[in-house]
């Protein structure tokens, strides 16, 4: 059996007492700079890693969630995420707890971050999302055995507790919504394969075309990043085809999408509503402020952030789960951008 590191090996390596050595790492000292940064390189070097349930009947918790996300795009007001922290932190509060958020690395291994939280105490568990496939995150936190709960789902090889969105079911609304009104010519302005929300969305699209009977056009679905630019393009392609062809309504699956076809449309000339149905995902602000209002997919997010913290609580507090996956329902929000201008289903 390898002997396991224990704080006395971190006292001798860095030539202090072992009493020091627990007061740093559970930052209840005061040393010398450079006596601290020998203790922490020294636990470093030895893989030194706390006993977790001995620390805690030491030492108070930190009451205390970990929490972060990938930054938007400069200059892109971040709805969603600010509905989503808020929140949390309303939750976290009423529960006891305090929210950290803490940076995002875009180009290091993703878990770096959580680990040096860990490692110091400083949270007790963490509130994940954006989850993709195979999620590092995910994976390092269940192999540490340490407390999170993820806003979004991962692939069936890992099996965490979440709260997500059935972005399917409002994507098929959406869908459901244009082919009710007439529509069978519906372009989708998708995110990229290997986007594990995009491909749940992507699914719900093609299951109201299944269900009408119908098969939509390959070349009219256009997959790529979830900006304004991207959709503009590729609404610009579909639109510049001879009227027999192209799209007479757009899917987006974001609102900042589904405003780049709008640009597109008008561009062309046409009039968004009448000429070219459009609806988003998100409900942003900006949906209701567009012109015409867009109609889009609202998503319950202050109920998801409040129950990712919810089951976070039960679970440090020792409580069993009683639902571990939470899957809630988006709601369709109907608006001018996808009504004929005489308010009644077009002929198409």
């Amino acid at each position: 059996m390898v002997k396991r590191t224990t704080i006395k090996d971190v006292a001798a390596k860095a030539g202090v007492s072992y009493q020091t050595v627990s007061k740093v790492l559970n930052q209840h000292a005061r040393v010398l700079p450079e006596t601290e940064a020998r203790i922490w390189a020294a636990a470093k070097h030895l893989g030194y890693r706390p006993h977790l349930n001995a620390r805690n009947l030491r030492i108070q918790r930190s009451r205390t969630i970990g929490y972060s996300w990938v930054p938007a795009q400069p200059n892109q007001a971040n709805h969603i995420l600010d509905l989503f922290l808020s929140s949390m932190v309303e939750e976290a509060e009423a529960a006891g707890y305090h929210l950290l958020p803490f940076p995002y690395r875009e180009n290091d291994d993703q878990v770096s971050g959580y680990r040096e939280l860990i490692e110091t105490g400083k949270v007790d568990g963490f509130v994940i999302s954006s989850v993709n496939y195979h999620d590092p995150r995910a994976r390092f936190l269940l192999d540490r055995g340490f407390p999170f709960v993820a806003f979004g789902r991962s692939g069936p090889e890992l099996n965490f507790p979440y709260v997500d969105v059935d972005g399917a079911a409002g994507i098929r609304l959406a869908t459901e919504h244009l082919i009710a009104r007439g529509h069978r010519r519906i372009g989708a302005l998708a995110w990229p394969a290997d986007s594990r929300v995009g491909n749940d969305r992507l699914e719900g699209y093609l299951a109201a075309h299944r269900s009408a009977g119908l098969s939509p056009e390959p070349g009219l679905i256009a997959r790529g990043q979830g900006t304004a630019d991207f959709a503009r393009q590729a609404a610009a392609q579909w639109l510049a085809r001879d009227e027999a062809r192209r799209p007479t309504a757009v899917v987006a699956f974001n609102d900042t999408m589904a405003v780049g076809a709008m640009q597109a449309s008008l561009a062309r000339g046409l009039a968004v509503g009448p000429d070219l149905a459009v609806v988003g995902f998100d409900d942003s602000p900006l949906a209701q402020y567009a012109s015409p209002p867009l109609t889009s997919v609202r998503q319950p997010i202050r109920e998801v952030g409040r129950k990712c913290v919810e089951m976070l609580v039960a679970l440090l507090e020792g409580i069993t789960l009683s639902v571990r996956h939470a899957l809630l329902m988006p709601e369709l929000i109907v608006r001018e951008s996808s009504l004929a201008a005489s308010g009644l289903p077009a002929a198409r």
